[in-house]
């Protein structure tokens, strides 16, 4: 064996050692991770391909009947086959409210977060200190908060009948309307912080060329600012969009029981419904869908971005 060799072994073995110290530092990690997300997890999904039992849980007998009822109904009289409408329209509104609570706190958060990356250093830190106040209150509290405010004897209907603009209380309480506004509210800081993350980087001298070439505001906008903070606008939207997708508290309190959203119903499967493959079946499908705009942000921030036109 020539002295080459044993040197490459040596190399080869000392490589291994150190995969194996690395594999050995992580286990403990490892371990926790497994049994605290990846564990349950995978108990979810196999209650989702059993049969639910009488006073709860599930009985251990394979079948896809839950699969079935997330999207199909047959009727207990003549057995026709049709789409589950309250499920799918559950759905519908839980993808729709999620999009439209990511848009409103993308068109609230972006010019909060331009301001505050334009002031100077010393009072960025105050301005970012008010936009994180609300994370130091219960999300119930902060809840019950804007149903004071959008209620039928709230502070908004107040002050338009005593300005002479309503005669009769706008009903805003118990809507959509009402959920958007509750989680707009609720996640409007995990908006504005990534977007204040990408915009502090932002070389302003770039926006200041652009003026200098007699571009318009909105040119300077589509063309510079928007690119340069794009990961930010990606992350602040996912940040937004999945929480808002499996929300619960807000929805209970401002839908009052009228308005479901998938966590709504999820929760009622598990408690009053005591179907619990069918409540795992649900929650498979929302993380599913949590999925997909993952990897929507994964192949939006990996793309190269094109030149402005």
């Amino acid at each position: 064996m020539t002295a080459d060799t044993q040197g490459s072994g040596a190399v080869e073995e000392a490589r291994r050692r150190e995969v194996r110290r690395k594999w050995l530092l992580s286990a403990p990690a490892l371990t926790v991770l497994f049994f605290a997300a990846a564990g349950p997890l995978l108990i979810v999904v196999v209650y989702s391909f059993l049969v639910p039992a009488t006073y709860g849980g599930v009985e251990w007998e394979l079948s896809g009947k839950a699969w079935f009822k997330v999207f199909f109904h047959r009727d207990i009289f003549d057995g026709t086959l049709s789409l589950e409408d309250a499920h799918l329209t559950i759905l519908w509104r839980s993808v729709w409210l999620s999009f439209l609570t990511t848009i409103t706190t993308l068109t609230l958060g972006f010019p909060t977060a331009y301001f505050i990356a334009t002031r100077s250093p010393k009072n960025r830190d105050l301005w970012l200190f008010l936009i994180t106040i609300p994370f130091w209150t219960n999300l119930l509290i902060r809840t019950f908060a804007i149903m004071e405010v959008i209620r039928n004897e709230g502070i908004i209907n107040t002050a338009l009948k005593k300005i002479g603009l309503i005669d009769q209380p706008i009903q805003m309480l118990y809507t959509d309307f009402a959920l958007m506004i509750g989680m707009t509210y609720v996640y409007l800081p995990l908006m504005v912080l990534p977007l204040y993350a990408s915009m502090e980087k932002l070389d302003f001298r770039l926006v200041e060329a652009a003026y200098d070439l007699y571009a318009t505001r909105f040119r300077v906008l589509r063309c510079v600012i928007v690119p340069l903070v794009k990961p930010g606008i990606v992350a602040g939207s996912i940040l937004v969009f999945i929480p808002a997708l499996g929300a619960f508290v807000t929805p209970r309190v401002l839908g009052g029981g009228k308005n479901m959203m998938l966590g709504n119903l999820i929760e009622l499967q598990f408690g009053a419904g005591r179907n619990w493959p069918l409540g795992a079946a649900l929650s498979v499908t929302l993380l599913a869908i949590v999925m997909l705009a993952l990897i929507f942000y994964v192949r939006t921030v990996q793309r190269p971005a094109e030149a402005p036109k």
